[in-house]
């Protein structure tokens, strides 16, 4: 397999059980069967599979990792197979214990979200008394000699805060940090309307910003991941589809980006029941949407095209119905305005809205 077609990163979803119910969740809204998740050892037999296709990096995520029994046998593997990797997690339920266990396995980085930089907001995004448990699980990740990032979702009720954000995550001694603003799939496209910030949010942060980096530059990484909704060009979403990273969901299905998912009518192959590398390589769901062959205009002819790459699947479905339309937040698509006109809603009374979310899911 070349440099070119090989995987770089792996994302190993290994539960869609949470401890809590944000209401930006980009997990599917109907979650995981029990009884039908992947064994550890298939999970064991996927990652040497990734490392031996090329992937030098495995990230374990959820729902909440932590709620995985065998995760530290995971972490195990993945050392063993060298590859790098990362914990992308709530945080609940780490101590210093579990911590030190996690270090030991060979865990290389630990990134712990947080909804705020105060309990009281960040408790009731959360929808669970958890902030000071972050705080002190970060404390841990540092004390057991692990690498610390903190990840941000910024939305209406929180980008006001970028700045003491940012602060709160160099007190706790990260190396990174992830300000990134909502990206509306799963529940977050169902509370889109709240989620939204408005245009002066935007204009404020994107000041901001520019500040923070020079703040920490040399100290702290600092990411800032812009709200594509505002923005004339579509993200180029996962580098191209089937092109640079892989998932592998809770039940074992291995798919292009964590939410292909949602797009009507796809299918999707499983590792317990085909290769990984045959899935890359020819199975139906990479092959979609690899290339242009499949683009419509505007993008088939566009100068952009391998830039964006039509911009994200998953949003042109859930925006349109059809997963090859133009990406509408570009501003060449014939459905711009309709983004348009969400914007200009953004900002009104809320008063009486209220967020949809998942029950609170146990392992």
């Amino acid at each position: 397999m070349s440099l070119s077609s090989r995987p770089l990163g792996l994302l190993a979803e290994l539960t869609h059980a949470c401890p809590l119910h944000c209401p930006y969740c980009s997990n599917p809204l109907v979650v995981s069967k029990p009884g039908k998740a992947l064994s550890t050892a298939a999970w064991d037999s996927a990652i040497g599979q990734a490392a031996e296709m090329g992937v030098l990096q495995c990230s374990l995520s959820g729902g909440e990792p932590l709620l995985f029994k065998d995760l530290d046998r995971l972490i195990t593997t993945a050392r063993r197979e060298g590859l790098y990797t990362n914990l992308i997690t709530s945080s609940v339920g780490l101590t210093a214990a579990r911590a030190v266990s996690l270090k030991d396995a060979g865990l290389d980085n630990v990134q712990i979200s947080f909804q705020a930089d105060s309990a009281e907001l960040g408790d009731s995004i959360a929808g669970a008394r958890v902030h000071q448990a972050k705080l002190d699980a970060a404390r841990h990740v540092t004390d057991a000699g692990l690498n610390l990032s903190v990840n941000v979702v910024l939305h209406r009720f929180s980008i006001e805060r970028i700045g003491p954000l940012a602060d709160l995550a160099a007190s706790l001694g990260a190396n990174r940090v992830e300000l990134a603003h909502v990206q509306f799939y799963g529940w977050a496209f169902e509370n889109r309307r709240l989620l939204l910030p408005t245009r002066g949010q935007i204009r404020l942060a994107d000041e901001a910003i520019v500040k923070i980096k020079e703040r920490y530059r040399g100290a702290m990484e600092v990411l800032y991941v812009g709200s594509d909704y505002f923005e004339a060009r579509p993200k180029p979403c996962m580098g191209g589809w089937g092109a640079r990273f892989l998932t592998i969901d809770p039940d074992g299905f291995v798919l292009p980006c964590p939410t292909a998912r949602s797009i009507p009518g796809m299918r999707f192959d499983n590792v317990s029941d085909t290769t990984l590398k045959s899935i890359w390589e020819g199975s139906e769901a990479f092959q979609r949407f690899r290339g242009d062959q499949w683009m419509e205009e505007p993008c088939r002819t566009c100068e952009f095209k391998t830039a964006d790459f039509g911009g994200c699947r998953c949003q042109a479905a859930l925006l349109t119905g059809n997963a090859a339309a133009t990406d509408p937040i570009c501003r060449l698509s014939p459905r711009r305005t309709e983004i348009d006109a969400l914007l200009e809603e953004a900002g009104g009374d809320l008063s009486e809205a209220k967020f949809r979310t998942a029950p609170l899911r146990g392992s």
